[in-house]
């Protein structure tokens, strides 16, 4: 037998800590590798923490609620491979797999006042207290289906049905959105109060979001510039290219990348944008590092960042744009996706609103919202004198820390995306 020891992995440069939120096995449990052992939260994501190698858990070094620093040993799995030492010291840590979306779970596991369901299908300690805690009969945990290996029903499949739980059969869940930035919010789990009114808890993750933009209020001295953007041009290019270049990748074109694009290279231009503050000190980014923030199914927010956005075509923005966008939505973010944005893009539109003022995402200094896109009359100038047309218009809000960012700083930022986007080049090959 060896001993194999289950290390908390890094998971960005900036996190250094984990907190332990629940134990997904206990002492004498077999465990397969890839398989979580435990579940651990930062201040960013909710993660499973997998296992490098098969055997039985002995020892678990860390309690509930507890926090284990970077490389810290999580758990002691005896194996019968000879070798697990040695895999220990030249394999690199696995990075957790990222939850995002997480119900109340209790904080002890335990199975003994749980019945099985008659369907004799195998289901987690997790499983099975999620499903008590929130009341869910046997017979409906023998209905959801299970997307784990041999059907198993997962947590990711359990907090679905949660959080679509009551739901009308007659109105499906929208699955695909033109735009992919943003997606629908759905109602959250309700914890009905003795009394007239309804309690609902807040997640975890909802905590961490509402503490982030409270103390962006308090860290930065928000100040906003507003422009309206002709995007005709790029309106019109899309509609005549998209049908032929999702027939060609399999996948949409979408107005983000074009955005992202004017942003990132307009960040070029303006690089006292593209800063932090640090104390009394700035630190000019050397990458231009975009974060698109993404509205989740339960109503909270995550920031996945495009790395180097600068440097990708239009093409390969679109990619990276649907890819995060994708795994955001499903839960499958990993820590580096959401790790040293330095600029972020918000798309309000996407609810209809026209224009916003988004918290600025820290440590960063500026964040821009995207308005909906409105088919209005507007003056046309001409050399044969103005006219009254229809263009497609949307209102890009601007809002930048000014501490450190003047408003002529911020307005010549904003009004350059503007013109970036209304000089698109209608001839343009992607």
């Amino acid at each position: 037998m060896a001993r194999y020891e289950l290390k908390l992995p890094k998971m960005g440069e900036s996190v250094a800590e984990a907190t332990v939120t629940s134990w997904l096995k206990g002492i004498g449990d077999a465990i397969t590798m890839d398989e979580d052992v435990l579940e651990i939260a930062t201040d960013k994501v909710d993660s499973g923490v997998p296992s490098e190698v098969s055997g039985i858990l002995v020892e678990m070094c860390f309690e509930v609620d507890q926090v284990a620093q970077v490389g810290d040993t999580l758990a002691i799995i005896e194996t019968k491979d000879l070798n697990a030492t040695a895999k220990e010291s030249i394999s690199k840590p696995q990075e957790p797999t990222p939850q995002v979306v997480v119900p109340h779970i209790p904080s002890e596991v335990t199975v003994d006042s749980v019945k099985l369901p008659s369907d004799n299908r195998f289901y987690s300690p997790l499983v099975k207290n999620i499903a008590k805690t929130e009341g869910i009969s046997n017979d409906e945990l023998s209905r959801i289906t299970g997307t784990g290996k041999d059907g198993r029903v997962t947590k990711n499949d359990i907090i679905a049905y949660i959080a679509n739980r009551g739901q009308s059969p007659e109105i499906p869940l929208r699955q695909n959105s033109e735009e992919v930035v943003n997606e629908p919010v759905q109602p959250q789990s309700v914890n009905i109060s003795s009394g007239s009114d309804d309690i609902i808890e807040m997640s975890r993750m909802g905590k961490l979001v509402a503490k982030h933009m409270v103390d962006s209020l308090q860290t930065s001295a928000h100040v906003q510039s507003f422009v309206e953007v002709d995007v005709t041009k790029i309106w019109n290019w899309r509609t005549r290219i998209k049908e032929d270049y999702l027939k060609r990748e399999g996948e949409p074109l979408t107005f983000t990348p074009i955005f992202m694009e004017a942003v990132a290279q307009t960040l070029r231009n303006f690089p006292m944008m593209n800063i932090s503050v640090q104390g009394d000190q700035i630190i000019l980014k050397k990458h231009i590092n975009l974060g698109m923030a993404t509205a989740l199914g339960d109503g909270n927010l995550i920031v996945p960042v495009i790395k180097d956005a600068d440097q990708l075509n239009l093409r390969g923005l679109s990619k990276r744009v649907n890819d995060l966008a994708n795994r955001a939505r499903n839960n499958k973010l990993k820590p580096d996706d959401i790790q040293d944005g330095t600029y972020t893009v918000t798309n309000v539109g996407t609810f209809g609103s026209i224009m916003g003022t988004p918290i600025i995402n820290q440590p960063q200094v500026g964040i821009l919202a995207l308005g909906a896109i409105r088919k209005v009359p507007a003056v046309i100038e001409t050399s044969e004198g103005d006219f009254i047309g229809i263009r497609h218009k949307m209102f890009l809000s601007h809002s930048y820390d000014h501490r450190v960012v003047n408003g002529a700083l911020g307005g010549q930022f904003v009004q350059a995306v503007k013109m970036y986007l209304e000089a698109w080049d209608e001839n343009r090959t992607v």
